[in-house]
């Protein structure tokens, strides 16, 4: 990127066009950059690196809706609309995005890992949104609440590519409290390898249940230190810098294995 031209940004999300964390983005980010905005046309939530091979797109007061998911809004984005952009942007989510386990489940993951695979920089942005004795679904999220998210991803936006932080990660996956008394710090993280999924079987039908949830709505997780759970609940910005390529690595035990295949 030219450091004179004015940073091109495409943001996405999969929450929908409509959700209030994208319009969040969008208001701070124009002061960052050029923004463009190809986001899907309804919620597409958990739909991980799903990807069609047509969608319709209708223009729209931030940009264009995609009906498709987040990583058809990716590639079209790229490959279609233009400009190219020095920067994907995807978020803010309403819900966190945190733990390994989680991130190829995530549609607003999936589509910063889906800009890497182009080879361009993208940062994944997710609000933590604690929910008491209360689900999910019942809890209301305001425009304030992104307020932690928001100068976060301005921060980061305005800064990473310039500071080389994109030399050694493909993306960022940043997940922001809700604001508190006092502004949250931010800090490196990891993805917590915490697994706690369960099924019931109900005669019928079968319900998968993520315990992890429950611990972090009583804060009573048992992440190590470093982990992006345990920043966030404890009112902390995580920031955990990824690689989305798979890799391959040497080991011995295979090497026999496929070697003996031919001899069985």
């Amino acid at each position: 990127m030219d450091e004179t031209e004015d940073l091109e940004i495409l943001l996405t999300n999969d929450d929908g066009i409509g959700s209030v964390g994208i319009r969040a983005l969008h208001d701070a980010l124009t002061e960052v950059g050029n923004v463009t905005v190809v986001a899907p046309a309804d919620d597409q939530s958990a739909v991980g690196r799903a990807i069609s091979t047509e969608v319709e797109i209708e223009e729209h007061e931030l940009g264009y809706a995609i009906q498709g998911t987040p990583s058809d809004c990716v590639v079209a984005g790229l490959e279609a609309i233009g400009p190219y952009p020095d920067l994907v942007v995807s978020g803010c989510n309403r819900g966190a995005n945190l733990g390994q386990y989680v991130l190829g489940r995530s549609g607003t993951v999936s589509a910063a890992v889906e800009a890497a695979f182009f080879g361009v920089p993208a940062i994944a942005v997710s609000l933590y949104v604690p929910t008491g004795d209360l689900a999910f679904h019942e809890i209301e999220v305001t425009r304030e609440d992104y307020a932690e998210a928001v100068r976060a991803t301005e921060y980061l936006a305005e800064r990473a590519l310039s500071e080389g932080v994109f030399d050694d990660a493909d993306y960022l996956n940043v997940n922001a409290p809700v604001p508190d008394d006092e502004p949250a710090g931010m800090t490196i993280t990891s993805p917590s390898h915490v697994y706690d999924m369960d099924a019931t079987h109900n005669g019928d039908s079968i319900t998968l249940h993520d315990r992890i949830w429950e611990r972090m709505a009583t804060a009573e997780i048992n992440d190590p230190d470093g982990t992006d759970r345990r920043a966030v609940v404890h009112g902390n910005i995580s920031v955990s810098p990824l690689t989305a390529p798979h890799t391959t690595e040497h080991h011995d035990a295979l090497d026999t294995l496929v070697g003996d295949y031919e001899h069985r």
